[in-house]
């Protein structure tokens, strides 16, 4: 008993979206009626079907099924070569089931997305942005960034004006822009301009941003100084009026209190000369033992006293400076109780001090994240945040947050998109340092 399968084609190729299909001619070998069983196996199983998906022969009898493949246009289907098994299975003699191989050539496609965060700056020298790109398409896609302004009246600095951005992934990129001249005052001018995003595949982008330029004077700054010189001139007024003659005679008076209280003053510092003597010993004798207890020679000349202990507050931090960024895709999920986590593991042999969290949300996604600490299976919440409540966000530690040895940062998320707008894409960027 058995069954034989014959492809009609072992190469295929299909742009995601659309769909191709091929033959597989199956064969009854056995000497039973028999029902026999065809599905694919591989990576493309997802998103293959056989119809029918099964068939029954008499002996020596064959039928054709028609194999469909049809990717999605989605990030999770990598672009290229995805290879297949077409598997026919007989419910008589399962032993006797075959399975045809076969690549199908899955076309690339490229879709990107772009956003300018904020999209408006108020200030006088100088102004801050973000570029937050993303590649939802299905291979890698390498970008250039070229930002301009009308009028020729903005200077631009891109910190990184090339990047090569894997799929379903996303960049942040950090854009400076300043005026090529500046006014003490004056009313705001508005000076509008844009971002090109140039990817190496595919159509460019174009993102429109505007910088406020206002005076570099603080508008209330005139206002003070005229309330400030009204003010000098009142005092100088009651000064020179009231002030200054009750004062001349007040002082005569304290300056003969004052004789007289320092002519019998030094008669008691005459006679306590003596007892002044031993107490200024003892003094000097308790100084020596106190810069002794604090590790200070007494003896010592000066400015040649040891370094202070680097363990006493305020000195620098030891370990070394690190950063590194968690990066989430979350699925959508209905139940807001339901988080999918991403964990970040440091180094098991030293400690991890955090200062600072930076939180991204450019695609502006609906849902909870959270940041934990996952201490040998105890999680406790260090923050909570809802994703629709910000798209930048950071935090700074003055004390900063310590992670043992063997304790993971969890980020955790509760995607609750709509389902036209995808997965859940934020970001945690995390600074501090090990040692």
């Amino acid at each position: 008993m058995g069954a034989t399968a014959t492809l009609s084609a072992t190469g295929l190729a299909v742009e995601p979206g659309s769909e191709v299909t091929c033959t597989v001619v199956v064969r009854n070998t056995g000497e039973l009626v028999d029902q026999f069983t065809v599905d694919v196996v591989g990576d493309a199983a997802a998103w293959a079907a056989a119809e029918p998906p099964s068939v029954n022969l008499v002996p020596q009898a064959s039928a054709e099924v028609v194999v469909r493949f049809a990717p999605p246009r989605a990030v999770e289907v990598a672009a290229g070569p995805v290879h297949f098994g077409v598997r026919v299975t007989s419910r008589e003699d399962p032993y006797g089931s075959v399975v045809e191989e076969g690549v199908v050539e899955v076309g690339s496609f490229t879709d990107l997305s772009a956003e300018l965060v904020p999209g408006k700056v108020e200030a006088g020298r100088r102004g801050k942005y973000e570029l937050a790109v993303d590649n939802v398409g299905n291979h890698p896609v390498g970008v250039r960034f070229t930002p301009s302004d009308p009028d020729g009246e903005l200077d631009f600095t891109v910190d990184r004006p090339e990047i090569v951005l894997a799929p379903g992934t996303a960049a942040f990129v950090k854009l400076l822009v300043k005026p090529r001249d500046t006014f003490l005052r004056g009313q705001p001018q508005t000076r509008p301009f844009r971002v090109e995003v140039l990817p190496n595949v595919g159509n460019p982008l174009v993102v429109d941003g505007t910088f406020v330029q206002r005076q570099l004077l603080p508008r209330w700054l005139l206002p003070a100084l005229l309330a400030l010189l009204a003010l000098a001139a009142v005092l100088a007024a009651l000064w020179f009026t009231l002030l200054q003659p009750a004062v001349k005679s007040a002082a005569r008076d304290a300056a003969t209190e004052q004789a007289n209280d320092v002519k019998a003053a030094a008669q008691r510092a005459e006679d306590s000369a003596g007892q002044a003597k031993t107490d200024s010993a003892q003094a000097k004798g308790n100084s020596e033992k106190a810069m002794e207890a604090v590790g200070l020679d007494p003896g010592a000349a000066p400015g040649t006293q040891p370094s202070p202990n680097p363990n006493r507050p305020g000195a620098a931090a030891p370990g070394e400076p690190t950063d590194f960024r968690v990066a989430a895709d979350a699925a959508i999920v209905t139940n807001p109780d339901l988080f999918t986590d991403f964990v970040f593991t440091p180094d098991d042999q030293k400690t991890l001090h955090i200062s600072d969290i930076v939180m991204q949300n450019p695609r502006g996604d609906t849902g909870t994240l959270r940041v934990m600490r996952d201490s040998n299976g105890t999680r406790s919440t260090i923050l909570e945040l809802g994703l629709g409540n910000y798209r930048d966000l950071d935090r700074h530690y003055v004390q900063p947050l310590r992670f043992k040895s063997g304790e993971k940062i969890v980020i955790a998320v509760s995607c609750q998109n709509p389902t036209d707008k995808g997965n859940c894409k934020p970001s945690v960027s995390f600074s501090g340092r090990v040692e």
